[in-house]
């Protein structure tokens, strides 16, 4: 019988990377996962921190965008089949969204990181740029779940899916993030067959992602479970462990988001 493979990954919005680098190595020092996606650089590929990165281990692939958005995927294993943008809108240039196939001792591993928009208003044209980007993903993961493979789709969705993932269901109900037609189409995403980890594991939890900023959401609690890795049907079937590590937004100078994690035995 072959030994089987511990993988263990995490998603983590990191709010500029080059300006929360120290609390990353901090953090990977402590969890040196094996996957690692990352949403929000606010830094262009050539100002990616690679050298720390690979003298960790990891094999990189990075969308930068000068100041906004930007997502990478950091494997201890190599990268292949890597794509840089979401199908569906070949005018969308936003660094919003990269995949690849990761190479394991004796399987293949599709994953992707995503950085959904915010919306910023609802009614607003990002709000509606928010919903179309939804629905591109809900069409390209509709396609890759008919490959039956082992795959993750992780990242900041922007979008709290139930009540008990805000700390306020009747307050926000309708604000964004937290508004009807979000949830409505990341549960049409989700109702592909793809599944929550933290959910599989924590089922009743109220436990949160991101807390703003403004009005020190951090420490009255008022927070909302907006970053998830969702898993195919085949990698459901190995998880064995999910987790939100809270502790890193309580440092200094933090992300307003905290890492999720998940670990996969194949």
């Amino acid at each position: 019988m072959p030994h089987a493979l511990t993988l263990t990954l995490a998603t983590w919005n990191v709010n500029s990377l080059r300006a929360r680098l120290p609390n990353l190595l901090a953090w990977l020092d402590k969890n040196p996962v094996d996957m690692l996606l990352l949403q929000e650089l606010k830094c262009t590929e050539d100002h990616f921190p690679r050298l720390e990165l690979e003298e960790r281990g990891y094999n990189l692939a990075i969308s930068g965008q000068k100041t906004f958005n930007g997502v990478a995927i950091c494997s201890k294993y190599p990268l292949e089949d890597v794509s840089r943008s979401l199908p569906g809108d070949a005018s969308d240039m936003a660094a919003r969204y990269i995949e690849a196939v990761v190479s394991l001792k004796d399987k293949a591993l599709r994953v992707a990181s995503v950085y959904v928009p915010n919306g910023q208003e609802v009614g607003s044209d990002k709000f509606a740029y928010k919903l179309a980007f939804l629905e591109r993903l809900q069409t390209h993961w509709h396609q890759l779940l008919t490959y039956h493979e082992i795959a993750v789709l992780g990242g900041d969705f922007n979008v709290a899916p139930y009540p008990m993932d805000v700390y306020d269901p009747e307050k926000l109900d309708g604000s964004v993030c937290y508004h009807p037609e979000e949830r409505t189409r990341m549960r049409a995403l989700m109702h592909l067959g793809l599944m929550d980890a933290f959910r599989l594991k924590h089922p009743e939890a109220r436990e949160y992602s991101w807390w703003d900023y403004r009005s020190g959401g951090y420490q009255r609690g008022h927070g909302m479970r907006i970053d998830h890795l969702l898993l195919s049907p085949e990698a459901a079937d190995h998880l064995t462990d999910a987790a939100i590590d809270e502790r890193p937004r309580g440092e200094e100078k933090p992300s307003d988001h905290a890492p999720v994690t998940a670990t996969l035995e194949l």
